[in-house]
């Protein structure tokens, strides 16, 4: 009689056939929410779309428990500054739409989450960005009053523009009206009159009170005497992108022609040394003319605008500070003397740049070492190059800073290691007695990662002429052990504890690869303990004398040893003497 494997049954004559074991119904083979697959001598289960398997298996066989659930991604996720609108299934393909808050926008489009296959919701790469507004158009308008306009976007509440006002006497740089003023509007086309002197040079800066973020706007301008409010020599400025002014005549006769004298002078606040001072005329016909000037990034200018050919020449004068450079002004950076950088500056010749250094250093062998050190350092070279501080053996990552750029450069920086630091042990001198017990210390990994500790045993005449870093020494077993000294144990930095481990020379035990052979008797030794570090194909060693023998004995390991093979020989002598009679 013949019996079918599991997953065939026989056709009733000699063979057996696969079963269909689907034919009884999936609910019943493998259970809700799935769909069973007959295969040859057997089947499996599969999850219908929307539902998962317990055991995040895509195919089953539910004899060992596994059953289907319905996908679900639970609360979506949250999203920095904007909140989740309408309705959402948290089940597969159910998609969450989020709107930014007032004063934020996305740029990229609308963001979502959809639920995956997973049961995890898949974020979306967009985010909410804070709309900085920009405050644009500055005028003056009868004397004293001035309107703006701000850029377009998602701002529906009254915004606080903080108006800080300075004015200066035409005849006298003392300051004599000083004074910032608060307003409170929804209107994007903002306009205030302010109480100002007359006769006055005034520089205004516009800007939004806090949280909110802006783009500030800054105008000079004079206000006329009582003599002068019909004088066409009345003029204002204000800064357009930056580098270009806008000046404004008051002049009531069209087609005269005006001569302005520009004076420049711009100075940096981290820099001592450092003036940009220019001069020029500008003469035009029309009542609004636009002057570009070639000015430095992140340099702090005042202009100083007087109008000539007037027998009381008036001025106006303006503070402005222009960005950071938008374009790398870092290149060729390359490393010499293992710590020292050089690199190329793209700024003008024998103009002074500060630059800023933020250096990071760890070590993978020791996760408690960070170092971190952040200076800045002043050069009018085109080619400067510095020597930094670092520690060996150390990974740094290291971000140079023009200041007058706002893009740093990072590179990445390896110390080769040094050698380790010199073995800790007590000094010994013996002479025909027995060796002490060698203590070896745990060293310290201050100059990189320690790789081993190894004991040599050398003939006292070689220790004026023995090399720490020399691989030359062999295992006890070699031919040249005897005149040339030998390993007589090596154990791994890891096998060392915190503390410290003691070893008796000559145990006759194994450490590591090395056997720990008792010394000759009445030969002179030199025992040396050596430290070596490898890392990054790089090894260094240090060593110190642990001992110096002289005319060597048993160790009291060996001692004890030798007593209890004669006691034991005593032993077998009476035994066979009392045999025999």
């Amino acid at each position: 009689m013949c019996i079918c494997k599991y997953g065939f049954v026989g056709n009733g004559r000699t063979q057996c056939i696969d079963k269909n074991e689907c034919q009884f119904g999936t609910t019943v083979v493998c259970g809700n929410h799935t769909s069973c697959h007959n295969t040859l001598g057997g089947f499996y289960c599969i999850c219908l779309e929307g539902y998962r398997a317990t055991n995040n298996n895509k195919a089953f066989i539910p004899n060992d428990g596994t059953f289907c659930t319905e996908i679900n991604c639970g609360h979506p996720p949250e999203v920095q500054h904007a909140v989740l609108v309408g309705n959402h299934s948290s089940r597969l393909g159910g998609m969450a739409h989020y709107v930014c808050q007032e004063g934020f926008e996305s740029p990229g489009g609308k963001i979502t989450s959809v639920c995956t296959e997973k049961g995890i919701w898949r974020t979306s790469t967009l985010s909410c960005t804070e709309i900085i507004i920009e405050i644009n158009d500055v005028s003056v308008f009868n004397n004293t009053c001035v309107r703006w306009q701000i850029n377009p976007g998602r701002i529906n509440s009254k915004i606080v523009y903080v108006i800080y006002i300075k004015g200066q006497r035409l005849d006298s740089m003392e300051t004599v009206h000083e004074e910032t003023v608060n307003l409170t509007t929804d209107n994007r086309t903002p306009k205030v009159c302010l109480d100002l002197y007359q006769g006055t040079n005034y520089t205004m800066h516009i800007s939004i009170a806090s949280p909110r973020r802006s783009v500030p706007a800054i105008i000079g301008f004079q206000t006329a005497g009582d003599d002068l409010l019909e004088d066409d020599r009345i003029f204002n400025i204000s800064v357009l992108n930056e580098a270009c002014l806008k000046l404004n005549r008051h002049s009531k006769k069209v087609g005269s022609e005006r001569m302005y004298q520009f004076k420049v002078l711009g100075q940096r606040w981290y820099l001592n040394n450092f003036y940009h001072a220019t001069s020029f005329n500008f003469t035009t016909r029309e009542q609004t003319a636009v002057v570009c000037l070639d000015l430095y990034p992140a340099t702090e200018y005042t202009v100083n605008v007087t109008l000539l050919g007037s027998p009381e020449q008036h001025s106006v004068q303006i503070t402005m500070t222009t960005a950071p450079a938008v374009k790398q002004t870092i290149s060729n950076i390359s490393i010499f003397n293992e710590t020292c950088l050089r690199w190329r500056s793209m700024k003008t010749a024998d103009i002074e740049e500060m630059y800023l250094f933020h250096i990071w250093g760890q070590r993978w062998y020791q996760k408690e070492f960070a170092q971190e050190m952040v200076f800045n350092i002043t050069a009018s070279s085109q080619a400067p190059e510095t020597c930094l501080d670092l520690r060996p053996g150390t990974n740094y990552s290291v971000s140079i800073q023009a200041l007058s750029s706002e893009l740093p450069v990072v590179i990445s920086l390896t110390t080769q290691i040094t050698e380790p630091p010199l073995p800790e042990v007590d000094f010994f001198t013996v002479h025909g007695g027995p060796l002490p017990r060698l203590r070896l210390r745990k060293a310290k990994e201050k100059n990189g990662p320690i790789s081993s500790y190894q004991v040599l045993v050398l003939p006292l005449a070689l220790q004026s002429t023995f090399v720490c870093d020399s691989e030359e020494a062999t295992s006890f077993f070699s031919n040249a052990s005897g005149a040339d000294g030998y390993v007589t144990a090596e154990l791994l930095a890891k096998d060392v504890p915190d503390d410290a481990v003691e070893i008796s020379i000559g145990d006759r035990l194994y450490y590591g690869k090395y056997y720990n052979a008792p010394l000759k008797i009445g030969n002179d030794y030199c025992i040396i303990l050596r430290i070596t570090s490898e890392w990054n194909k790089v090894r260094r060693s240090s060593c110190a004398v642990w001992a110096q023998v002289k005319d060597s004995s048993l160790t009291l390991q060996q001692m004890v040893g030798v007593g209890l093979g004669s006691l034991a020989v005593v032993m077998v002598l009476a035994f066979l003497s009392f045999s025999a009679v």
